[in-house]
Formats: C-alpha cells, structure tokens, sequence
C-alpha cells in the first residue's frame, strides 16, 4: 500500500489538474486524476453520468476511484471536487499531504469561464459556485494540511508554494529547468 507523496483538493477552476501534472513532472512523480478515473472506469464524461444515472452513482463511483487511488498512486493525485463531501474519503485524507488549492470567483470563471460542462454548475453558475464553496470550504479546510490561494499566482508559483508548504523538493535536474526557464522569460 502507496500513498501519494501530494494530493490535492478545491473547487473547479483552482488549477488541480494543471498544477498537479506540473507538481509531478517536478517531483520526477506520476500524476493521477480521480475524475480522469472515473471517466476511463465509466467509459463516458462525467457530466452524463451525473444526467443519465444522477449524482449519487457518480458519488459512488468517485468514493471508488478515490480509494483506489488513495491506496496504490505514490505521485501526486487530484480528487474531484466534490470527493470531499463523503465523510468516508475525508478520514481517508486524514495524515496525509493533502493541499487544497483555494480559488476565488472571479479567478475561477477566468479559468474555466463556468461555461464548461460542470454538472452541478449548469443553471446560473456563479451563483452555484458560491452556494458549492459555502458547503465545501469548511470541507476542504478541515483535511488540509496546508491552503494554497491559487488567485494571481501561475500553475508555476502555486506548484513552487505547494513545495514549499510540504517541505518537498524538486527531483534531481529540475532546477536547472526552471532556471532556463526564467532566463527565456
């Protein structure tokens, strides 16, 4: 039994999959997405399966997907946003690196513009995405071991104060990547 070296948490539009996916290849780590799983599990997008089957299947197949890669990714992993609604995966998250990446309206319809399919964002989306963070910020503060607030940071800073947070460092050679980087810049 492996258990991710990060796994992050927060709301659509905080940069969980760009940052995770940059968080990885800086750590020399795999990364791993629960709403990906699903996906490839289910065989559809989420979006149909919340129409077709409703939101408590997609829990359950979340629940699932979250275990299961709780248990057996040593990576980085981002969890859906809502997988911390089931108090079962929040005593799950208990003990380990888990970073919730905090995201304010405005940054996140920047990001993702809310138009995307996003189930439970459908009808009227800014107002759904305040009422959501209402519930799920007490949700996601209570299994975090750091908060990282993403707004007017790039996926680079974000991933930069999540390293910082944890203590962790780049693999080997990474530096000097990031080092050219800026020199280009």
């Amino acid at each position: 039994m492996t258990s991710p070296v990060v796994v992050l948490i927060g709301p659509p539009g905080a940069g969980k999959s760009t940052v995770g996916a940059l968080l990885a290849e800086r750590l020399g780590v795999g990364y791993r997405d629960t709403d990906a799983d699903i996906v490839a599990t289910a065989g559809r997008p989420i979006a149909e399966i919340f129409i077709d089957q409703g939101e408590p299947h997609f829990r359950d197949l979340e629940r699932a997907a979250v275990r299961d890669a709780l248990d057996g990714h040593p990576g980085v992993l981002s969890l859906g946003g809502g997988a911390i609604l089931d108090e079962g995966t929040r005593k799950l998250l208990t003990g380990l690196p888990v970073v919730f990446l905090d995201v304010q309206l405005a940054d996140a319809v920047k990001r993702v513009g809310l138009d995307a399919p996003r189930p439970l964002l459908a009808v009227n989306p800014r107002k759904q995405w305040r009422e959501l963070m209402e519930r799920r910020r007490p949700l996601y503060t209570e299994v975090a071991r750091a908060v990282i607030d993403t707004g007017e940071r790039s996926p680079e800073q974000v991933a930069e104060a999540i390293l910082d947070a944890l203590e962790l460092r780049p693999a080997a050679g990474d530096a000097p990547r990031a080092a050219h980087r800026e020199e280009q810049a």
